[in-house]
């Protein structure tokens, strides 16, 4: 029992915040869980070096997105769905799935390549090369996960969950991201070796 106590006293303080400042909270918490995740990544990938660009992205990402996008739409499905309606489970997860998945994934891959530095014509580009893979990966793996959490965990940790589930999302997205990355570089440097050729 003694182990369980700091847990309970730290779980007691969140839930606290959580009610009387939903909203920082939410984003506070999406912040570490990103770049937490994103380190994750890293390490998984054996970077020697740690991206520091891409820490201060992903936590950027999570700070003004990850907590207050989901906490204002979970917000919103509860008034539009209320919880006497027929058929709202369903309602509720297919609004998730094909309205807020599409909207959000897009807002992340936009978003994380401009917190990187880089510009708009190739956030752009990185979005139309990654976008509906992606997508098409998140309805495939994250579906079930969603389903219970939008219809059987209680409203005020629900934004909680939906980041304890993108921790693992955002691992394989920053994966996916880099690979990208290192591909369009590797096809640039074979492009220009090959001009310098012909010339």
């Amino acid at each position: 029992m003694a182990l369980s106590k700091p847990m309970y006293t730290i779980l007691g303080a969140y839930l606290e915040q959580l009610f009387n400042h939903p909203v920082r909270t939410k984003s506070i918490t999406s912040a570490v869980l990103a770049t937490s995740a994103n380190y994750t990544s890293q390490k998984i990938a054996g970077n020697r070096t740690i991206s520091q660009k891409a820490l201060l992205a992903y936590g950027s990402f999570g700070l003004l997105f990850g907590g207050t996008v989901p906490h204002f739409f979970y917000k919103l499905i509860d008034k539009i769905f209320p919880h006497k309606m027929p058929m709202r489970k369903i309602l509720v997860f297919m609004a998730e799935r094909l309205i807020f998945t599409p909207f959000y994934q897009a807002l992340s891959l936009y978003f994380l390549s401009r917190f990187e530095g880089n510009t708009h014509e190739h956030a752009v580009q990185n979005f139309k090369r990654l976008y509906e893979n992606l997508l098409q990966k998140n309805w495939m793996f994250l579906s079930i996960p969603v389903f219970l959490n939008m219809n059987y965990v209680p409203p005020m940790v629900r934004t909680l969950t939906f980041n304890m589930i993108s921790f693992i999302w955002v691992i394989y997205l920053a994966g996916v991201r880099r690979r990208a990355e290192a591909k369009k570089s590797d096809e640039s440097s074979t492009s220009k070796g090959t001009s310098n050729i012909s010339k």
